[in-house]
């Protein structure tokens, strides 16, 4: 079992940054890809950033709508994945869920943490 934890959510003005974190915990051998999910109220939850954990360059890939603003990485001696959002805008407004997924398949979620960019 894997568990998650997100953190660094917060209220943020447009333009502004926030640094989310994703520590994980328990065995996280076997993974397949790393990421983060945004959900917003009457709306599927959405890919947002995503790195390979199996791909020799951990290659990422992003939402066309926080290219260039967000960025993805890793930390594996600390178990950590990381979201940097530069930029804001109101529409990245939501929460935002970790989420690990397995070379077999099985998905596993944080908790959430929200994001709420607003003047």
């Amino acid at each position: 079992q894997v568990q998650l934890v997100e953190s660094g959510g917060g209220l943020v003005q447009p333009g502004g940054s926030l640094r989310l974190s994703c520590a994980a915990s328990g065995s996280s051998s076997g993974m397949r890809q790393k990421g983060w999910y945004r959900q917003v109220p009457g709306k599927e939850r959405e890919l947002v950033a995503a790195v390979s954990s199996i791909s020799r360059s951990f290659g990422t890939n992003y939402a066309d709508s926080v290219k260039g603003r967000f960025t993805i990485s890793r930390d594996n001696a600390k178990n950590t994945v990381y979201l940097q959002m530069n930029s804001l805008k109101p529409e990245d407004t939501g929460i935002y869920y970790c989420n690990f997924l397995t070379i077999a398949g099985s998905r596993y979620w944080g908790q959430g943490t929200q994001v709420i960019v607003s003047s």
